[in-house]
């Protein structure tokens, strides 16, 4: 066979790969989402053997060879199909390192524990999760040795490069130093300048659920989703699935405060967008996927924090908070409206925290799940060693499981490696927004007026077009002039919040 014609079958089996993916990210949304609980251990077992495909396709021995030949006549291939055969001989790499049983052992476990957390969250109890927790961090410590050993990387390396290809814990270490040491002082610093201002009116509710979706919906489209392409619906966590021309999101609402559920659904909305700016020619392989979750909870975070935390943003946000609830107080616009928005405060919660206190939340979960994975913590310490930190970091100690070890899915889904990607998402969006302010003359303005048409092109063009072509850091250094760096996110936080 010829290179070229090697190269031609893998991208058929990439094609092939890519629709079963998608397949299963509709049916995890679908079973998250809309099924009734009795139809829960069907759908189980259709994801797992839809997972076993997809791992024959991705493990085929016939692949090997497939990527050497094509590598033999790589200076005929273009950039961007260079580039799709080193993902492609990434993705073999990390698929033939686990057996075909350790995946189906997973899939079964992972989709038994997260319906398992739904109730134990519900109850408020760790101890109803606790033994099918434990098998599960048994096998994601499989999982990981499996990884390391054929990548040559530490087991906990080897979960993170899954998340972010080339991101280890001495990476993320020396990113959080400086941070972890600064960020405490700093929330102190800011919550005692919030409380020696004039303090904002209560805005109280209720807000009937019905309007909230109807505001959510508003605000997605202007900033760009399509819902001929999506849709919003409710779930226990809020989060993105489906592919990029088939977007599904989710979010959950509180009657007491529209805030939550407004700023999720922004944040959600912006991991949307990153995957529906995606190059088409490309979705259906590995080169035309986003890059890492890095840059995805970049793209969320900018939405979120960065253009929708804005005061420009804030102010527009105010005239349909307005018009949605139907209520025209002073605790709706104006100064006062944009500390409500900028309340920094030591909370228990990570999808409500706020921007300065958020980091603090991701380094407990990063010092906690490599504890649990390299039998540091055992999963019955857990609960008390959550709180313990949280206390350390936050000064607050959570008094509930369901505030406590319990409010994320992550853990329970088996994503182990994901949580730091969320603190250096941050780092990334406040590099990537401050270059879009310099680039597009008047962003403000826009911003203002709800519209994020210019902002959302230059992001197709500098950011969601690249996809997986190059490295996080490249596309970085592309766009900002430096690789991933936290100064930029904490000179963010000091202008935001202390003026300076």
């Amino acid at each position: 066979m010829t290179p070229a014609k090697a190269y031609a079958e893998l991208e058929a089996q990439e094609r092939r790969a890519s629709a079963i993916s998608g397949a299963l990210s509709i049916l995890h949304w679908d079973k998250a989402v809309i099924m009734p609980s009795g139809g829960a251990e069907a759908r189980v077992a259709q994801m797992a053997e839809l997972s076993l495909i997809l791992h024959g396709i991705r493990t085929d021995p016939s692949r090997g060879d497939l990527i050497s030949e094509a590598g033999e006549g790589a200076d005929e291939l273009d950039d961007w199909q260079r580039a799709n055969l080193g993902e492609i001989k990434r993705g073999f790499r990390r698929a033939t390192a686990l057996n075909t049983d350790l995946v189906e052992a997973l899939t079964n476990c992972t989709s038994k524990v997260e319906m398992a957390w739904r109730v134990a969250r519900e109850a408020d109890d760790f101890a109803d999760i606790a033994k099918p927790f434990q098998e599960l961090v048994g096998l994601v410590r499989e999982e990981a040795a499996c990884l390391g050993g054929a990548l040559g990387l530490d087991p906990y390396d080897a979960l993170l490069d899954g998340f972010e290809p080339g991101l280890g814990t001495e990476t993320i270490e020396a990113l959080f130093s400086g941070l972890k040491d600064a960020l405490p002082g700093l929330l102190d610093d800011v919550i005692e300048a919030q409380a020696a201002e004039p303090q904002p009116p209560e805005i109280k509710g209720p807000f009937p659920v019905p309007a909230q979706r109807a505001l959510s919906r508003r605000i997605m489209t202007d900033l760009g989703f399509d819902f001929d392409r999506g849709r919003l619906d409710e779930s226990h966590h809020p989060f993105t699935g489906g592919i990029p021309d088939d977007s599904r999101i989710t979010t959950r609402y509180h009657e007491e405060d529209f805030f939550q559920a407004l700023m999720g659904t922004i944040h959600e909305t912006g991991h949307s967008m990153y995957e529906s700016g995606l190059p088409e020619k490309w979705h259906a392989q590995p080169v035309g996927q986003a890059r890492g979750m890095v840059m995805h909870e970049s793209q969320s975070l900018l939405f979120e924090m960065q253009a929708g935390r804005s005061p420009e943003f804030i102010g527009y946000l105010s005239q349909a908070v307005r018009a949605a609830f139907d209520r025209n107080g002073p605790e709706w616009r104006g100064e006062g409206f944009v500390r409500t928005y900028h309340k920094v405060e030591r909370g228990l919660i990570r999808v409500y925290a706020d921007e300065v206190s958020y980091p603090l939340h991701v380094m407990l979960r990063f010092d906690l799940e490599r504890a649990l994975l390299s039998g540091d913590l055992s999963v019955a310490e857990l609960t008390g060693a959550w709180n313990d930190k949280m206390e350390n970091l936050l000064g607050i100690r959570p008094e509930t499981d369901r505030d406590g070890c319990l409010q994320d899915i992550h853990w329970y889904s088996g994503a182990f490696g994901y949580f730091p990607t969320y603190t250096l998402g941050a780092f990334a969006a406040a590099q990537i927004f401050a270059a879009a302010r310099a680039a597009i003359p008047n962003l403000e303005d826009d911003l203002s007026q709800g519209s994020f048409t210019r902002l959302l092109a230059w992001l197709r063009t500098n950011i969601h077009g690249k996809a997986s072509r190059y490295s996080t850091d490249e596309i970085l250094r592309g766009v900002t002039g430096q690789p991933l760096d936290s100064s930029a996110f904490m000179d963010h936080l000091k202008h935001r919040y202390l003026n300076s």
